[in-house]
């Protein structure tokens, strides 16, 4: 008889909550909300991109952060030019930590996040003519009691 631990309870020991998704559509300059945060701060331990439709616009760029309801906007990824050297459709984007407080996007990068966001949008946004279309997903844990992160 085997006693191991399942993949998805070993996912969400180390994660948490398993991955939310959202598609993006055509990405442009716009703003696109990706996530909602409600009742109070949750900890993004991951945070990564399948670009669907590849990102080929020469300083396309993407970037990430949070609109509380109250506060200021926090940037969670840096804006990330992934379209000069084009980024094809089927591509895992992750993070790069780099030098600066801020992650960066990096194809094939990190996945670990660690960002604590409170109650309002976590975006996408996008820069500089930006094209193609992703799904950027996120794993993560309450850091209040009943606080949530659901694709918006």
């Amino acid at each position: 008889m085997s006693a191991g631990i399942k993949g998805t309870q070993q996912r969400n020991a180390v994660l948490g909550s398993a991955p939310v998704s959202k598609a993006s559509g055509t990405l442009s300059t716009a703003t696109f909300p990706a996530f909602t945060v409600a009742g109070g701060e949750v900890l993004i331990t991951g945070l990564w991109l399948k670009v669907t439709t590849s990102v080929t616009t020469d300083g396309g760029t993407l970037a990430v952060n949070n609109v509380p309801t109250s506060g200021g906007t926090n940037v969670i990824v840096t804006a990330t030019d992934l379209g000069t050297t084009d980024t094809t459709a089927g591509t895992v984007v992750g993070l790069d930590r780099g030098t600066t407080a801020a992650s960066k996007f990096l194809a094939g990068g990190r996945t670990d996040l660690n960002a604590v966001v409170t109650t309002g949008a976590v975006n996408l946004v996008g820069a500089s003519s930006v094209n193609g279309a992703v799904t950027v997903y996120a794993t993560w844990v309450p850091l209040t009691d009943g606080a949530t992160l659901v694709a918006a």
